[in-house]
Formats: C-alpha cells, structure tokens, sequence
C-alpha cells in the first residue's frame, strides 16, 4: 500500500507563502504544513490554519535566518550583535562544531517556537526544521525531548535515497549535500524510533527542493515506493514579490502549479495512492 504525505514548509514566513500554501490544500494535494513560531508572517498563518482544519500542522523549528522567540539576551550564543540567528546554515553548523553554541540556547528557544504555536490552539502534528538543522547531531535529542514534552508523535526524517535523481537537473555540490544529510538523517530515525517516535518511511524533495516543477513531482509519484512517503514542497503565490525579498533561487510558483495540477491528482488516482496527513501516522 503506498500512502503520501505532501507537506508545505515555511508556513508563516511570508504572507505570500502563506496564501499558496492554503491554496496548495483547498484546490490541490497538500495535506500537511509546517508553521514557522518566528516567521514575520505568524499571526497571518494561525487563523488561516484554524480555519482549514483538515490540514495537518506541524512546528518548523528554526535555528537560522530569522529572528528568535526568545529575548536575545537569554540566547546569546544563538544570536549575534542585532538579535538575529545565523543567516543560513553553513555559518551557523561551522559555530555550532566550534563549540561556541549552547545546547541549552537551542532547547530554550525550540522550546518557546513549540510552546508558542501550542498557545495558538493548533494540534501540532509532527516536527520539522528549516534548513533541516533538527537533525543534527545534539540537535535531534532536544527535538526528541519536545516531541515527547508536547505529546507530538511524529518527526521528519529528510533521507531522501542516495541514488535518487528524478529527472533534476543536479549539481554535483548539492548531491554531495544531500549525502551528507540522508547520512545525519539515518541516524537520527534510528534515535527518533527508540524513543517510540514514528516517521514516514520514505523522503522526497531535497535534490529538488524549491524547484519541484511538475515534471518533478510526477517522476516521484510514477516512482514511489511502497509504504509511507513524505514529499517536501514550497509553493508560494505572487513569486515577484517573494523573489525581492529570498535570494534562494526557488520557483514557488511552479510549485505551488504542480501540486494543484490536475494531471498530478490524476496520477495520484491512477496509482491508487492514498494522500494522508502527519496526523494519521500511527492510527492503524
């Protein structure tokens, strides 16, 4: 039996993001988001949430490029002279093996992004980061410890396979990157399961992030495995404005296309795949 999870990241970043990613689940296939605690566009994302009840909402937890929950001064080694984290996560990894981040920093502001979306009254379903910074090592177990702090059950695992292409047109350094975190990725299903923590059984959308175009995700769907599969997707509207203010290179437009593509739904159907969301795993 295959099953599908397609869950939208960045939910709360960015207006903009927000309202493609509620339009990717009323008039497409998205069944799950991530909600960024510290995202400029937050309380735009809460009361949309609240009122899509069938789409599953889970913690973006968020180490880099944001502002932190958290007053800076209780944070210190998180944050830098203005009060912001690390703008991306190359600068932030090379801190954190230094040494020169605390542990302790980390779990008091992951703590204050979960327990600021719990206040919300939204059902958090599973937990997630940006830039995948939860699974690293140190890192997972204090993601372990706020899943099982807020009853929360599930946790990305991000090990998309190694051989894995889909059609991309890839670079070497990006495939070299995404060795290194299926790598990180495996170990920590292996913390995550010991704990009595559950996660899909298979991770799409690194290779291709922020460019799964179409073409893309139907190469993944033709070709999905048997079992539980998660597919990372970051749709977003109006792409000119979001262009001016993330130099990322995404094309949230084109995604926010393929996953209200009726010729994608169509393949769904076809192959007789089930779309779920993270709060079903576990319930069979």
């Amino acid at each position: 039996m295959k099953r599908l999870i397609i869950n939208a990241d960045d939910f709360g970043l960015n207006e903009m993001i927000n309202v493609g990613i509620i339009q990717g689940h009323t008039a497409g296939i998205i069944t799950s988001t991530t909600i960024m605690a510290c995202g400029k566009a937050f309380d735009h994302a809460v009361p949309l949430a609240l009122d899509n009840k069938e789409l599953g909402i889970g913690v973006h937890l968020t180490l880099v490029g944001e502002r932190p929950v958290c007053n800076p001064s209780t944070i210190p080694s998180l944050v830098d002279k203005e009060g912001s984290l690390s703008p991306q996560y190359p600068q932030f990894l090379k801190r954190f093996c230094l040494g020169q981040i605390k542990l302790d920093d980390i779990k008091k502001e992951l703590t204050a992004q979960v327990q600021k979306v719990a206040d919300c009254g939204l059902p958090i379903t599973h937990l997630d980061s940006h830039q995948h910074m939860h699974i690293v090592p140190g890192i997972i177990d204090i993601t372990i410890e706020l899943a099982k702090k807020f009853s929360i059950k599930a946790v990305r695992i991000p090990s998309e396979p190694y051989l894995f292409l889909g059609g991309y047109p890839f670079s070497t350094s990006r495939i070299v990157a995404r060795a290194g975190l299926t790598c990180l990725a495996q170990i920590a299903r292996k913390k995550i399961i010991e704990r009595g923590l559950i996660a899909p059984n298979h991770f799409f959308g690194m290779l291709a992030g922020g460019n799964m175009h179409e073409e893309f995700l139907l190469q993944i769907i033709n070709n999905l495995p048997e079992g539980i599969s998660e597919i990372m997707m970051h749709p977003g509207a109006n792409e000119s404005i979001l262009h001016t203010m993330y130099n990322w290179n995404y094309h949230w437009q084109a995604e926010l296309n393929a996953i209200t593509s009726k010729t994608v739904r169509q393949q769904i159907t076809n192959r007789d795949i089930q779309l779920i969301s993270f709060g079903e795993l576990g319930n069979d």
